[in-house]
């Protein structure tokens, strides 16, 4: 059983940066693609970005490419989302997700673990 704990939200200003991080344990973390996803308000939960294994592949919704960066540490079982030129439409719950089989999986449907969520809220 994989066991994810988010953390690093909070409240930023527009145009502002922010860390979110997500620590793994119950399991060897670098056999997992780790990712991260947001859902807004009356939204859908919505794909950010996944990291292979290695950490060498990433892959990033459009919306924010360029301005999010995934990260990982597997001596730390650690994964990490930089966020920068933070906008209010950023506003959501993140979360961060592990999936062991598909390769960078950007549906959330494909990942079996997930993280409690992590607040973000974006002031104009």
């Amino acid at each position: 059983q994989v066991q994810l704990v988010g953390s690093g939200g909070g409240l930023v200003q527009a145009g502002g940066s922010l860390r979110l991080s997500c620590v793994a344990s119950g399991t060897t973390f670098n056999c997992y693609f780790m990712g991260w996803f947001r859902q807004a308000p009356g939204k859908e939960r919505e794909f950010i970005a996944v990291i292979s294994w290695s950490g060498d592949n990433t892959h990033y919704q459009d919306s924010v490419k360029g301005r999010v960066t995934i990260s990982r540490n597997n001596v730390k079982n650690t994964v990490h989302l930089d966020m920068n030129s933070q906008k209010p439409e950023d506003t959501a719950v993140y979360y961060c997700a592990a999936d062991p089989d598909v390769v960078l999986p950007t549906a959330a449907p494909e990942y079996h673990y997930w993280g409690q969520g992590t607040r973000v809220t974006v002031s104009s």
